[in-house]
């Protein structure tokens, strides 16, 4: 059973403001905590199901002290949990402090507030290879337990940068590609093998801030009645075609 300091403290770390305070998150439902702990991030902590801690006490032990490792039933961890279903364990975990990696290629998102999609797109991230997102300060906070889940794992290797964009890019001396309604058709740009790639949000795009440093603005040709795509679904396809041109 979870004691009523334990409930409390992570029903805490739900919300933005504890999550900063203590400098810890929640990482909820067993695919994620299992990439957790295969991974080389820090792990304070773990609250989980007999069945689970039985059936992965080995992975358990090689990463946390016994003291560390908390046996609860699923009712008790579906009370402090925001998931629906899938609650047989619940890790917490450090923040890790993040600097800019000057990589030769670079995602950035301005806007993207929704905590789905920056899961998603983190996800999309570590498919192709980045292993870190710029963020401006109106995204998602990516340590939103939303944004985790979404994720699938790929939080552990792909980390985000809270940056002001308009001053970043401006700086840079590589191009930065931008999607915009009425931009070149990203079929038929031959991109550098370097530079940034920034996504807006869907309500709003790029912000008039950030696209005065866009050196080439993009589009995704549409062929049917749809209004617009969703931003994950178009960064895949613009992240496909920067890798058949980059490599």
């Amino acid at each position: 059973m979870l004691s009523k300091n334990q409930q409390k403290y992570l029903r805490q770390l739900g919300q933005k403001k504890y999550r900063r305070q203590h400098h810890m998150f929640l990482v909820q439902g067993a695919k994620n905590v299992l990439e957790l702990l295969q991974s080389d991030h820090d792990i304070d902590s773990v609250f989980a199901s007999e069945s689970f801690l039985a059936q992965h006490h080995q992975l358990l032990g090689s990463r946390l002290d016994a003291r560390h490792i908390h046996q609860s039933d699923e009712g008790s961890l579906s009370k402090v949990s925001t998931l629906v279903t899938n609650n047989e364990v619940i890790a917490v975990a450090p923040m890790r402090d993040v600097t800019i990696q000057e990589t030769s290629w670079q995602l950035a998102l301005d806007g993207v507030s929704d905590p789905g999609n920056l899961g998603t797109l983190i996800r999309l991230a570590d498919w192709y290879g980045f292993s870190q997102i710029l963020l401006s300060p109106n995204c998602a906070d990516p340590h939103n337990p939303k944004v985790i889940s979404a994720t699938m794992g790929s939080f552990t290797r792909v980390s985000c940068a809270i940056v002001d964009l308009p001053e970043y890019l401006q700086q840079l001396d590589k191009p930065v590609y931008g999607a915009f309604l009425g931009g070149t058709n990203v079929h038929h740009v031959e991109f550098a093998q370097q530079g940034v790639l920034v996504m807006g949000s869907e309500s709003h795009g790029i912000s008039e801030a950030v696209g005065q440093a866009i050196s080439e603005r993009i589009t995704i040709s549409g062929y049917g009645g749809a209004e617009s795509l969703n931003v994950a679904i178009a960064s895949g396809i613009i992240l496909d075609n920067i890798k058949r041109c980059s490599g």
